[in-house]
């Protein structure tokens, strides 16, 4: 099977790196094609925790090429800080990293933005991270401000940053002194030196550069020599630009659509797509979550799950597994088979709740509403099931599972409409179960 990726189907924070890292083994290649810094990917091996934000998880496996393809938007200092971290640590990280010089980098000016923008007052926060990833993405489709990874090494670098500081000033500082308060933060200092930049930027570059390669090529040959290839999603399918809960959402196709525009390799090269979903539902950041738990039933969730960003530390609206939401994203992502996380964090409840249905204006429907307002609106409707009060963290085949712990699995693939493949029950590799 040369070709497998791995999708989030819920908003984001799903357990993706660690089924990466399970089945890492099994490949020889693994992608990161979309997002930034503001993913991040917790592994735990023999104990140890380790965090990540751009570098692929398959960096644990030594004979396994990792590649950061040219969808992905790049912050040098993030992944330069990443790479530093890693080695301290005792990973091997060398030739075993490829960065695609096709990758948008992300500058202080984007960073600027971010802050600017969020600060604008009327309605919710969309929740950005405030890493400069859809201001870089913004200039990305914008073309005539972007700077790429290959750009860094180029005779006009310097004139390039020259020119869009120079923009970039008169946008920010019109914005500042013409606007109402809405757009005015204390103390930020919106003058960009371009000299300074340059400067940094070039020391990136040089740190960069031993990593810096054509990765589309390198995966189309991949493709040719019928390479095991693993591609690794960021955040989730709800989230996509296109498809999920616009405007709350991120900046990039996080659903299985980003795939093929964001590593380069053709789609009939895909074979298998795994969606991988938590046992209950979380979200990040703005914008509705229907079976949210505002109350003491979601604090204990988050508290027994630890739901708490890997990058941002924020905490997570916690609740019941959306199986409409799950359904619509598995769809739209083409997954083949399920993998459910963190099961173990639902024992102990004396029933459980899946969402099968929305109320919308008093209609019942079973499909996932395209905007916004509707899914304010939704109220769900939900299925109870009876729970389990043993602990499950020590259990390694799926036949010892208590008997109400393979019935919530079974409805869920009987929901989503897919074979649940996978199931784990805690963060390290030991704890799960392939059925």
């Amino acid at each position: 099977m040369p070709g497998t990726a791995i999708i989030g189907l819920q908003w984001g924070d799903e357990a993706k790196g660690k089924i990466v890292d399970l089945l890492t083994e099994q490949h020889e290649i693994v992608v990161r094609y979309q997002g930034g810094a503001n993913a991040g990917h917790t592994v735990v091996t023999n104990g140890k925790e380790f965090k990540l934000s751009l570098i692929p998880s398959g960096i644990f496996r030594p004979h396994v090429q990792c590649v950061i393809a040219g969808g992905v938007v790049l912050d040098p200092a993030s992944i330069i800080k990443e790479i530093d971290s890693l080695l301290k640590q005792n990973i091997k990280i060398g030739n075993n990293l490829l960065i695609s010089n096709r990758a948008h980098v992300i500058f202080p000016w984007h960073n600027l933005a971010d802050r600017i923008f969020n600060n604008i007052g009327g309605g919710e926060p969309i929740g950005t991270t405030l890493r400069g990833i859809g201001p870089c993405y913004e200039d990305k489709v914008g073309r005539a401000l972007a700077i790429r990874v290959a750009d860094l090494y180029q005779p006009d670098f310097k004139e390039k940053i020259e020119n869009i500081v120079g923009v970039k000033n008169q946008l920010f500082l019109g914005l500042t002194n013409n606007c109402d308060n809405t757009m005015r933060i204390p103390g930020l200092d919106v003058e960009l030196d371009a000299e300074s930049i340059y400067k940094e930027y070039c020391g990136y570059a040089e740190q960069l550069r031993p990593y810096v390669a054509d990765t589309t090529n390198y995966l189309l040959d991949a493709v040719d020599a019928d390479k095991r290839i693993l591609f690794e999603g960021a955040q989730g399918s709800l989230l996509d630009i296109d498809h999920g809960t616009f405007p709350y959402v991120t900046s990039s196709n996080s659903s299985g659509t980003g795939i093929f525009n964001g590593s380069g390799v053709p789609p009939h090269f895909l074979k298998k797509i795994i969606g991988v979903v938590k046992a209950y539902t979380t979200r990040v950041g703005g914008g509705p979550c229907p079976t949210e738990q505002s109350n003491d039933l979601g604090t204990q969730i988050r508290e027994r799950g630890r739901e708490y960003g890997t990058v941002t530390k924020r905490p997570r609206r916690c609740g019941w597994f959306d199986a409409v939401a799950v359904r619509y994203s598995a769809r739209l992502s083409g997954v083949d088979a399920i993998s459910v996380m963190l099961l173990d964090v639902l024992s102990g409840f004396d029933s459980l709740q899946i969402c099968t249905a929305y109320e919308i204006d008093g209609q019942r429907i079973e499909y996932f509403p395209s905007l916004i307002n509707d899914l304010r609106k939704a109220v769900p409707i939900y299925e109870t099931l009876p729970g389990w009060k043993e602990e499950i963290t020590a259990v390694t085949k799926y036949d010892d599972l208590p008997v109400n712990a393979k019935y919530y699995i079974k409805r869920i693939s009987e929901l989503v409409g897919k074979p649940v493949e996978i199931v784990s029950v805690g963060p390290d590799r030991l704890q799960t179960m392939f059925l």
